[in-house]
């Protein structure tokens, strides 16, 4: 589906996504139409998502963040539904991924000191429904923090 000139722009994008058009088209030894026309196919087929901003929460005054391991009452039918639902609505959950196993769900949690984490975890955390087991698991450090792709 992709070809060298697919990768090669992929691997520009990444290494400097803030890029303008036209130095992209220069990098990728493409011209601008080229590139645009290229960048739009791999849109349409969904390879390229779009871009985002990442902001540094630690610079905001967020120096907590506790990844919290939950297992749901399955014997409840809409535990997932009503669970996430609930989770996507507390703003300090920044990610929220779903398992198979013995571990239901994970959310990525921000606070800005350990009180404040505290105040989340009994009035928002802890009142999510159909929470069986919780484990938190404090994050100490991020060693590698990279989504670039091998193309």
């Amino acid at each position: 589906m992709l070809d060298d000139t697919d990768r090669r722009i992929l691997r520009q994008m990444q290494a400097a996504p803030d890029l303008p058009l036209s130095d992209l088209a220069q990098r990728a030894d493409l011209t601008p139409a080229t590139l645009s026309r290229r960048l739009e196919r791999m849109r349409e087929a969904g390879i390229v998502k779009g871009k985002r901003a990442e902001i540094h929460w630690p610079s905001l005054g967020y120096a907590v963040e506790v990844s919290l391991r939950l297992t749901l009452d399955k014997t409840q039918s809409r535990a997932f539904e009503d669970f996430l639902a609930a989770a996507r609505q507390v703003p300090e959950v920044i990610e929220i991924q779903t398992f198979l196993g013995q571990v239901d769900v994970r959310l990525a949690v921000i606070a800005r000191d350990i009180p404040h984490y505290q105040q989340i975890y009994r009035e928002r955390l802890l009142t999510l429904p159909h929470i069986a087991d919780v484990e938190a698991l404090m994050h100490v450090a991020r060693i590698k923090d990279d989504e670039a792709l091998p193309v």
